[in-house]
Order: C-alpha cells, then sequence, then structure tokens
C-alpha cells in the first residue's frame, strides 16, 4: 500500500491506495457505486477467479492464466458509465523474477499447491518449456500428494515452487511436508511467501545446498505492472 502512496506522491498524482475488505465479490459493485473516483483496483486471493464475470474485457495474459488480479477502470467522460478491463500483472511479476536464476537442468518442476496463486505460475512455467507436475494434500487426476514424492521425483525436478501460504507470518514454523533431504545444490527452491524473508521451506532447503528465493521481487515487479496498467493511457 505505502509504495502506490509514495509513488503517486513522487509523481504528483492526486490519487490514494486505498484497502477494502469485502466478505463476497459481489461487494465490488457497491465499492465501485460508493467510490465513483477509483480508476484501478487490485485483486487478490480468494477472488482472482471468481472476480472474472464482472469484467468487461480481459487482456490476452488474464486469459492465459485464468485470474484477473489487477482492474483498470475506464470511465466514459459522458455519462460516467464503467468498463472494467482485466490484466494479471503476477504472470511478468513471477516470470521477471524466476528466470535470472534459471539453470539449464531446470526443465521440470515441482508447483506446490494448487489453489488460486498456483495459476499464474503453471502458465508462467508452461510458456517457458517447463514440465510442470502439482503437488496437492488430495490426489486427483491433475496432481500427486506430498506422501507420493519419491527421491527420484525430487531428483527429476530441480526447481520446487511453493504457491501456498504455508510458512506465512505469524505462522512460520509451518512448511509444505516434502521430503526435504533429498534436495540438492542444483535445486531452486522457490517460496511466494515473502513475510517472512527466510521461510521454513526456503531454511530446510537451504541447509540441503540449494538456491532459495522468497516472493518480494515477484511481489515489487508485479506492484511495478499494476502501477504501469493504471496509469498508462
Amino acid at each position: 500500500m505505502d509504495f502506490f502512496n509514495q509513488k503517486f506522491i513522487a509523481e504528483e498524482i492526486d490519487a490514494s491506495y486505498i484497502n477494502f475488505e469485502i466478505d463476497d465479490v459481489s461487494d465490488l459493485m457497491s465499492i465501485l457505486s460508493e467510490y465513483p473516483n477509483i480508476y484501478g483496483l487490485n485483486v487478490t486471493s480468494p477472488y482472482k477467479e471468481e472476480v472474472i464475470p464482472y469484467m468487461d474485457e480481459l487482456d490476452e495474459t488474464a486469459k492465459m492464466v485464468g485470474a484477473v488480479n489487477v482492474i483498470k477502470i475506464i470511465k466514459n467522460s459522458g455519462d460516467g458509465v464503467l468498463r472494467m478491463i482485466g490484466y494479471n500483472s503476477d504472470f511478468n511479476g513471477f516470470k521477471n523474477s524466476l528466470v535470472p536464476s534459471l539453470t539449464p537442468e531446470m526443465n521440470r518442476a515441482l508447483i506446490l499447491g494448487t489453489g488460486g496463486a498456483c495459476k499464474a505460475v503453471r502458465a508462467v512455467l508452461e510458456s517457458l518449456g517447463i514440465e510442470v507436475s502439482l503437488v496437492s494434500r488430495k490426489k486427483s487426476a491433475q496432481t500427486i500428494t506430498y506422501e507420493e514424492l519419491t527421491k527420484q521425483m525430487i531428483h527429476d525436478h530441480k526447481l520446487i515452487i511453493n504457491t501456498t501460504p504455508l510458512g506465512t507470518y505469524p505462522f512460520t514454523e509451518t512448511c509444505p511436508l516434502i521430503p526435504y533431504r533429498f534436495i540438492t545444490s542444483a535445486h531452486l527452491c522457490y517460496d511466494l511467501v515473502y513475510n517472512p524473508s527466510e521461510t521454513t521451506f526456503m531454511r530446510l532447503s537451504a541447509e540441503r545446498g540449494a538456491k532459495v528465493k522468497n516472493g518480494l521481487e515477484m511481489l515489487l515487479l508485479q506492484a511495478f505492472e499494476s502501477y504501469r496498467i493504471w496509469t498508462e493511457q
């Protein structure tokens, strides 16, 4: 929140960034009615998919990911009619954060968790030609369970990405239950969690020699992208 407000001040834009806590995605329309001067919004979980039916248009990235986390509101100067365009800044935020750390051996990835955050991560990896396996607590045709992870599977997947909230403050001792003993220095273990700066997932992976990274850079990069979307003509 401070990032956007500081940007507005620095660029002398008469705007402010505030938080709306809602109980249902349908509350979006009430907010727009109560605050007619809104020109853009960020959308957080669990509403990134639920908000799509309210959009008049989706950009190509939002269509590809199947989730919206940025809304740009276009207003008709004559009658004030709203037009809402949905974007996904998580895609470029994650991609630009991940790519510099990749090695040729990281051609297969385990994505831990299948919630909303998984969608942008999966779309990025597939766009890079990286084979993806989804890991969930529940078995399905599209997923494997944590209990099914073997030494060979960890060996074959040099990229492991945590998209679950496990380890987020204040529950910092929690982490995905993977066999950390099989992780090596050839692995990159990326955690979308950014508070704390070192999660238990990262610490246990680093103890096995893996390169680790948290989600702070992705957060900042997607924020830059959100700001660009809102302020571009």
